[in-house]
């Protein structure tokens, strides 16, 4: 019995020091290339060519400084900052006001709204770029922050309202129709009970807005023509035109550009964890 014990306690052993060898392997591979695209990105050119792999000899801090100002990181960080932030609060609200009512109001039209907002779902976004582009012209909104928005929140949408409508599903009828009897409106409903209830899910679709919207290029790439207006993986992009000689610039603009993702997970990443096993268990 003995012999058969310490069997298995090997063999536990075994198998734990080999799941933690897997685990630190593909985090060496998840860790690595940050690594060095940051050690890159403080190399210059003629260094980069002739040691891609080695730490930098000379810590070429410039590159940053050249990248942001040439880049307009300012102006760029702050649109995506205005784009995203927008999209997210404006998905959020339609969709669980919609969300509510598909699930919690009953009409014969229900089905059918319903069905014509979750098909968005299937839509991918290159069969409506050109679509969307002479709308958009057609309306006289290209070129504007408007034009760049609308296009975002209906697109957002789709997903926020399959997740929200089928988690608020899952809410009791009976507390809505308590709240009915006590006299409250759908909108009191939806604001102090639907909500506050409805929160994990909401922090899935915020999650899928915010990374979907922040990172998004082709259509904010053909919506406007204006430098003003763009935002930061448009403006990253450029250092594969003009600079696409200097890697060390390209290398400090990506770096750049990953700083903002990395500090939302790093803040809000037990939220994420949170937020998407929700949405995954309701939803």
């Amino acid at each position: 019995m003995r012999d058969i014990k310490d069997t298995k306690s090997v063999r536990a052993r075994i198998g734990l020091v080999a799941t933690y060898m897997v685990m630190i392997f593909f985090t060496i591979m998840a860790i690595y290339p940050l690594l060095w695209l940051v050690m890159n990105s403080f190399k210059t050119t003629t260094e980069f060519q002739l040691n891609k792999l080695g730490l930098p000899k000379d810590w070429v801090v410039v590159n940053y400084q050249d990248a942001w100002v040439r880049g307009k990181f300012p102006q760029l960080i702050t649109n995506s900052i205005i784009y995203t932030g927008i999209t997210t609060v404006a998905t959020l609200v339609f969709s669980f006001m919609a969300g509510f009512a598909f699930a919690k109001i009953p009409n014969k039209a229900t089905k059918v709204l319903h069905g014509s907002f979750v098909i968005g779902l299937l839509l991918t976004l290159q069969s409506i770029m050109v679509p969307l582009f002479l709308i958009i012209n057609w309306v006289g909104l290209y070129n504007t922050r408007l034009g760049v928005l609308i296009p975002y929140i209906g697109i957002a949408m789709p997903m926020g309202i399959y997740l929200g409508t089928e988690y608020i599903k899952s809410i009791p009828d009976a507390l809505v129709e308590s709240a009915r009897i006590d006299g409250a409106t759908y909108l009191k409903i939806f604001a102090t009970i639907i909500v506050p209830m409805a929160a994990p899910v909401g922090v899935t679709v915020a999650i899928l807005t915010v990374t979907g919207t922040w990172n998004e290029f082709m259509l904010i790439n053909i919506l406007t023509s204006s430098d003003v207006l763009k935002s930061l993986p448009v403006g990253v992009q450029k250092f594969a035109g003009a600079l696409s000689s200097d890697f060390g610039k390209q290398f400090a603009a990506l770096v750049i550009g990953l700083v903002p993702m990395l500090v939302f997970y790093l803040f809000f990443r037990k939220e994420i964890t949170k937020g998407v096993a929700a949405g995954a268990v309701k939803g």
